[in-house]
């Protein structure tokens, strides 16, 4: 007789088949209308308060669980698979992606390392990502969770790399001068977090100006690294922008990565917003740079719309790379043969234990292949640059920023209305939208003028889309202006 025990799995494999594909089923129905249903809606407070529960102690049927889920959670998403969800920029997502994600999920795989297939699926996608980024086939790299943990792995290396004594021993109590990293006024919060866990504080920041152009004034950084030295200070590293998170404006790579060479630092590069542009046939040519850095951060789940979460850090030398992370202990050697022979991907980066991400990556690509994620990307930016132009010629909006990727800065403008009262009725016209499941702008400040933002990196926008959503901000925008002229008269 069979040992009885207690598990996790099924006890009726074709009920729990049956409620999975109608799950499946529900799932694909509900994203092939996505353009017919409300880009976000409130969650109830009725919702809200279901969801207050205590801790179930007793089985529930599966099929009462996905329903619950399904009408009290799934029903109030975020919103940006929608395609007139421009708020964030974010990837929108893709079925193959999630589809993916489960069978990862199914499979279990630990991605720390070890020999069996997910380990070398990993490998592969970053190889490709290596190719796509023109970096060599010798460097390094792997996955995270998104660009904020990418740029803090590839700092970590530059600092270590960089600090003149054993950090990893002795920490940066072995630095004889305080260290400085360089970016530009438009970088990312990440990197604050970033130099701040690195124990080098947030002054080890230096935020350079930026032009008219959001882009980093090399002159003016140049000057910076000069100062600091005459001060004792230890430049280590320059961060370039392949497209600011605020307006999408791509420094002068080259630029940054020759004054890298001339001051014997680290180039570093956020290319979390614009680095897969390179897979445009039409892209900008500033792109062209990011060969140079060594080391740099993107993120698949932008502009690859893999399902949340992944991104990446490559880093051009490998030993540097491994210098920084790689730690075995007795109860993780390295084998010769078995189960443990296959190396171990941890000593890449922060994580010991993480899922297998690079499924979705892999499946996708092989599906769609790389040169359809260039064209969409390129759609985006066109679509970014038609907005543009429509936005100069609408005589109550006014652009706040040049357009270089597939991110517009403007703003509602009305005579006679004063500042503060300009950014809260462009405010307000921003949750209206929302609010009314029309279109999802974000907002933000550009050279001290405050405004909204279209960050159009979505596979499913077409040009109607953004058209019938700047026609409806406007009507918006003049019956607020003409309520607040009537209230002032």
């Amino acid at each position: 007789m069979a040992e009885s025990i207690e598990t996790l799995d099924p006890g009726d494999w074709t009920e729990y088949a049956r409620i999975a594909h109608e799950a499946v089923d529900r799932v694909i129905a509900r994203t092939a209308a996505l353009r017919h249903r409300a880009v976000w809606q409130p969650m109830p407070e009725a919702g809200r308060a279901a969801l207050h529960q205590p801790l179930p102690r007793s089985p529930t049927p599966l099929s009462l669980v996905v329903d619950e889920a399904w009408d009290t959670i799934l029903a109030y998403p975020m919103g940006n698979t929608h395609p007139r969800f421009w708020m964030w920029y974010m990837g929108a997502s893709n079925l193959t992606g999630a589809l993916a994600d489960f069978l990862a999920a199914a499979d279990g795989s630990n991605l720390g390392g070890g020999n069996h297939a997910a380990v070398e699926v990993e490998r592969q996608v970053i190889v490709w990502l290596k190719d796509m980024m023109g970096f060599p086939a010798s460097a390094s790299g792997t996955l995270t969770s998104g660009g904020s943990v990418a740029n803090l792995i590839g700092l970590a290396v530059a600092r270590n790399h960089m600090a003149g004594g054993d950090i990893r021993q002795d920490g940066v109590a072995a630095v004889s001068r305080p260290m400085r990293i360089y970016a530009s006024d438009q970088v990312h919060g990440c990197h604050q977090k970033a130099v701040e866990l690195l124990g080098l504080g947030n002054g080890a920041l230096c935020r350079v100006p930026s032009g008219a152009d959001c882009r980093i004034d090399l002159a003016a950084l140049e000057k910076a690294i000069g100062a600091d030295r005459a001060e004792g200070f230890q430049p280590i590293c320059i961060i370039g922008n392949a497209g600011t998170v605020n307006t999408g404006a791509i420094d002068d790579l080259a630029g940054l990565a020759e004054l890298c060479r001339t001051e014997g630092l680290w180039f570093h590069i956020d290319g979390c917003i614009g680095a897969l542009a390179r897979l445009c046939q039409d892209r900008p040519a500033a792109l062209d740079a990011i060969e140079l850095a060594d080391s740099l951060a993107l993120d698949p789940h932008k502009g690859l719309h893999a399902p949340f979460d992944v991104g990446c850090v490559l880093v051009r030398d490998a030993r540097l790379h491994l210098q920084s992370f790689a730690l075995h202990s007795e109860y993780l050697d390295p084998a010769a043969r078995g189960i443990a022979a296959g190396g171990w991907l941890f000593d890449y980066g922060l994580q010991t234990s993480r899922g297998f991400r690079a499924l979705k990556v892999w499946m996708t690509l092989k599906e769609h292949g790389a040169d359809r994620f260039g064209r969409i990307l390129s759609r985006n930016i066109a679509q970014s640059k038609r907005l543009a132009a429509r936005v100069d010629a609408e005589p109550r909006l006014k652009r706040l920023a040049p357009v270089e990727l597939d991110i517009v800065c403007f703003r509602y403008e009305h005579e006679g209305i004063e500042p503060t009262a300009l950014a809260e009725l462009n405010s307000e016209v921003m949750m209206q939208l929302q609010e009314q499941g029309i279109a999802a702008f974000s907002d933000t400040t550009v050279h001290d003028e405050y405004g909204l933002r279209a960050a159009i990196c979505n596979h499913r926008t077409t040009d109607a889309d953004l058209d019938m959503a700047i026609d409806a901000l406007i009507a918006k925008a003049d019956a607020l202006a003409r309520v607040g002229a009537a209230a002032r008269a």
